[in-house]
C-alpha cells in the first residue's frame, strides 16, 4: 500500500536556481483566523527540479483540462479592465477557475 496525502491547496512555491519547492497546505480543524476562518496549515513541501516541475504543470493543465471539459469547474473570465494579451504560461486564458454548484463537497479554497 502507498502512503496517500490529502491538500487543500498550495500555499507557497518557491524557486532557488534550478529547484522549485512547492508547500502544501490544508486547513485546520481547530485553528481560526480573524474573519473566523479556517487556517492554512503546512502539511508537506514537494521539491522539484526545473524540468521535473515544468512537465507536472503540463500534467496538472490536462488534468485541468479535462474537468473543465466534464463541466465541473468553470473557467473565470479575465476583467474587462485588464483584456487577455494572449501571451503566458497559458497563452492567455485567466488562470483562476471557480468551482460549478454541482460539486458541493469541496473545499471553499477551490472556489
Amino acid at each position: 500500500m502507498h502512503d496517500e496525502l490529502y491538500t487543500d491547496g498550495v500555499d507557497e512555491i518557491t524557486i532557488s536556481g534550478t529547484i522549485v519547492r512547492v508547500d502544501l497546505v490544508s486547513l485546520s480543524p481547530t485553528e481560526r483566523d480573524a474573519n473566523n476562518a479556517p487556517k492554512k496549515v503546512f502539511r508537506q513541501r514537494l521539491i522539484f527540479s526545473a524540468e521535473a516541475f515544468a512537465n507536472s504543470i503540463e500534467v496538472m493543465q490536462n488534468a485541468l483540462q479535462g474537468l473543465v471539459d466534464a463541466g465541473v469547474v468553470k473557467r473565470s473570465q479575465p476583467p474587462a479592465a485588464e483584456p487577455s494579451t494572449g501571451s503566458g504560461a497559458l497563452g492567455g486564458r485567466p488562470l483562476s477557475s471557480t468551482i460549478s454548484p454541482q460539486a458541493p463537497n469541496v473545499s471553499r479554497n477551490f472556489r
